[in-house]
Parts: C-alpha cells; structure tokens; sequence
C-alpha cells in the first residue's frame, strides 16, 4: 500500500488531505512538528509522497525539506505554505521539492497533484 506523510501543525489541513485520499486507499500517515516528521520517514515504512508546510513549531525553513531528501533521495516532497513568496517556491524546488502550493489550496488539486507524484 502506497504511503503519504502529511506534515502540517495545523490538525485540520491534515485531516482534510487524509480525508480526500480516502477513497484512493493510501496509507495515510499524519505529522504535526519536524521531529514527529523525521520519526515516521524512519519508522512509517517507505512513503512515496510527503505533503510538507513550510512552517512548523520545530522548523520553520527549508531545512527539514532538505532532511527529507538527504536521508530518502527518491521521496518526493509537495511543500505547502501559507507565507510563500516566488523566490521561495524556486528556492523550494531547488531543494528538492516537485512543487510547492500557497494555502489555502483546492483540496481536489492537491489530491491530483499527490496522485501525480506516485504515478511518476
């Protein structure tokens, strides 16, 4: 079963993107901080796609983006903000990430482009 990591301190982001994914039947795993984040790449088995916010209580740059890819350079990470700015979506995407998205965000998109990223 194809596994998705949600890493968002905001509860109710994560419960709407695990809810979308539903009926497409991953596992959804769900983090709230960097640290929760970094526990579940180790111990979740292989996730295929991580929905990541660029700010979190523990982490609030592009260093836990970088992490991710370091220690699983085939993850593909979707990085989602609420403070973006075109420099650093580029920025984002320079470390790795196959796209960033501004919240808020349609809910129904997000889920295509999660989709899109397992299909690659």
């Amino acid at each position: 079963m194809t596994s998705i990591l949600i890493v968002d301190d905001e509860l109710l982001i994560r419960w709407a993107i695990a809810e979308t994914l539903a009926a497409d039947r991953f596992r959804v795993l769900e983090a709230g901080s960097a640290r929760e984040a970094l526990q579940m790449l180790e111990n979740g088995g292989e996730v295929a796609v991580v929905v990541l916010d660029l700010k979190l209580p523990d982490s609030s740059d592009l260093g836990l983006l970088r992490t991710m890819r370091q220690r699983v350079p085939p993850l593909r990470v979707i990085v989602m903000t609420a403070h973006a700015t075109a420099e650093m979506r580029e920025e984002a995407v320079r470390a790795g990430a196959i796209l960033a998205v501004d919240k808020p965000f349609d809910m129904h998109f997000m889920a295509e482009r999660i989709r899109a990223a397992i299909a690659a």
